[in-house]
């Protein structure tokens, strides 16, 4: 016998990052947000934090005649909204809400937490109250606008929370509006990255951790506490990968109601003629860059590569690709220059003015400059953990140095003052990407990496890297677009020797098989597309709605 599949009327987002770039969450949102919007037109609202009174967001169009009505019985019911639409593929519906005036209830709020679901607030810090009082406020924005423009009219409602800055919401909801069915995505648990940023090994202990026991130890507590009743208590709870599912059920003793993969949007990708140009553009400014840096030549067959990301040393195998580099310096298989490009935001200062200066001159350069790995200075160089370790494998970008490590300690932005080109702009240039990962739910770099054409480097202990191997029935290579290397806890310098075996292999290759191998990255990035991976929302949509109406029936 088969059910109907329930579907939504009306779907609720909420993010820390709708409207405001932070990470990969980000990334998740702003992709999947014209695939939702062309399927329910202007019935998708995405509600994010406003940082931006008084100010312009770039990526807000502010439209006060939408939901005007709505809106102008939210403030007065105290609510500071502003509602518009979402400057990105799709345009959709957007509510930003004001939530500062909320701290001053916070501690009725965490009692409240406390009574309904035995959340412990009590050692939370630093942006545990922020995050929440923003929940908060989402939370009361959803109920203004279900009971004023929903109620009578839509039956299948969905509020999905995005992270564990969004639980106390999606609490609020569950609570007080029942009839909104709640989902609860966590895109990386609190207790997981904390084991594996701690440098404690993550997966061949998994089963022997306790997350409560394991949260006091490394002081995120509350964050877990709150993850977890929310994980136990939304109607469907999910993550967005395998290996963080597996996560999820050791260590919140909750397994995941469905996974929902990350996917991508092809409009992000320049077509043919227009790919060409800036792939040319970002090639000769990146190796423009290194000259005036290192004061060596870089012929046009420089292999590019680099990683980029989140600043987790760790985590994100930052560590383990600048080893990589090391060891490549040193192989006599290598038969090209190498660049390599650790880009990822640093406490960075200002842009070198030695290198700007150079720059602009245009010239040619057979000097270096002082400390000629590093693009931008740090407010901290003596404590930074890419330099440093750069330092102590002598890593100083010598004329006889077959590869130039370079750091990249800023968000390519297009304005960082040097780069001066989107990041989606640059690694069009690059000839192959490594993220060696140890801790990644998803792994949004490797995606975007090949939907630009280039083939990358990734691990086992990545969602993206899974998700390979599965594509392919068995262990992805390098001639398949995407090299998959197995990682443990234990293996880092078995990885480290994977990585430099790969980019050697790779810089031996023709052009006709490079130009192959390009093929299959972006064919593979294609199978990744929201319009493939929708249908996992539609089955926690499907989830989320039999359980609301079984959770109401009950009452």
């Amino acid at each position: 016998m088969t059910t109907t599949k329930l579907a939504p009327d009306f779907i609720f987002e909420s993010s820390w990052e709708v409207c405001n770039k932070v990470g990969g969450i980000y990334t998740v949102l702003s992709t999947r947000a014209k695939t939702l919007q062309d399927a329910m037109t202007d019935k998708v609202i995405f509600i994010g934090p406003d940082f931006w009174q008084g100010k312009e967001n770039p990526l807000f169009i502010e439209d006060k005649k939408l939901w005007k009505a709505w809106a102008t019985k939210a403030r007065k019911e105290g609510l500071e909204v502003r509602t518009g639409r979402w400057n990105i593929p799709g345009q959709p519906c957007v509510i930003l809400v004001e939530f500062q005036k909320y701290f001053e209830k916070r501690d009725q709020l965490y009692g409240n937490l406390w009574e309904y679901a035995k959340v412990d607030s009590m050692n939370g810090y630093g942006d545990y109250d922020e995050a929440n009082m923003f929940s908060y406020a989402a939370g009361l924005v959803v109920e203004s606008f279900y009971r004023h423009t929903l109620a009578k009219t839509c039956k299948n409602v969905v509020y999905q929370a995005h992270e564990w800055m969004t639980c106390l919401g999606a609490m609020y909801v569950q609570q007080h509006v029942p009839e909104i069915a709640t989902i609860f995505t966590t895109h990386a648990t609190t207790i997981g990255r904390s084991i594996a940023g701690n440098n404690k090994p993550l997966y061949d202990y998994l089963w022997a951790y306790n997350g409560v026991q394991m949260s006091k130890e490394l002081n995120v507590e509350a964050k877990h506490s709150l993850e977890r009743e929310t994980a136990h208590r939304v109607d469907c709870f999910t993550t967005v990968s395998e290996v963080t599912g597996m996560e999820c059920e050791e260590l919140m003793d909750k397994k995941c109601h469905t996974i929902l993969p990350n996917g991508f949007e092809a409009d992000f990708v320049p077509k043919a003629a227009e790919f060409k140009r800036k792939r040319k553009i970002a090639r000769e400014k990146l190796l423009q860059i290194a000259n005036c840096l290192t004061g060596c030549e870089f012929p046009e067959d420089t292999l590019i590569i680099g990683t980029s990301g989140r600043y987790e040393f760790r985590n994100k195998g930052i560590d383990v690709f600048i080893e990589a580099m090391n060891r490549l310096g040193r192989d006599k298989e290598l038969n090209k220059p190498v660049l390599a490009m650790v880009e990822v935001p640093a406490w960075v200062g200002e842009p070198r003015e030695d290198l700007i200066e150079r720059i602009k001159s245009g010239e040619k350069f057979n000097t270096p400059l002082e400390c000629p790995v590093i693009t931008h200075w740090l407010h901290d160089m003596s404590h930074d953990n890419v330099t440093g370790m750069m330092k102590y494998n002598d890593m100083w970008n010598r004329p006889e140095d077959k590869v130039k490590l370079i750091f990249i300690p800023c968000y390519l932005d297009g304005k960082d003052g040097i780069i001066n080109i989107p990041y989606y702009d640059a690694i069009i240039g690059k000839d192959l990407s490594v993220y060696p990962s140890y801790y990644e739910p998803w792994g949004y770099t490797p995606l975007e990496s090949v939907a630009f054409h280039v083939p990358c480097v990734t691990t086992t202990l990545a969602g993206f890297g899974m998700w390979a191997n599965s594509v392919k029935g068995g262990d992805s290579n390098i001639m398949d677009g995407v090299e998959v290397i197995r990682r443990t806890d234990y293996n880092y310098s078995e990885v480290a020797d994977r990585i430099k075996e790969t980019v050697s292999a790779f810089s031996q290759l023709s052009d006709k098989d490079v130009e192959d191998v390009r093929k299959k990255a972006k064919k593979l990035s294609d199978k990744a597309l929201w319009k493939h991976f929708i249908k996992y929302y539609y089955e926690a949509y499907d989830i989320a709605l039999k359980n609301r109406d079984i959770r109401v029936a009950s009452k």
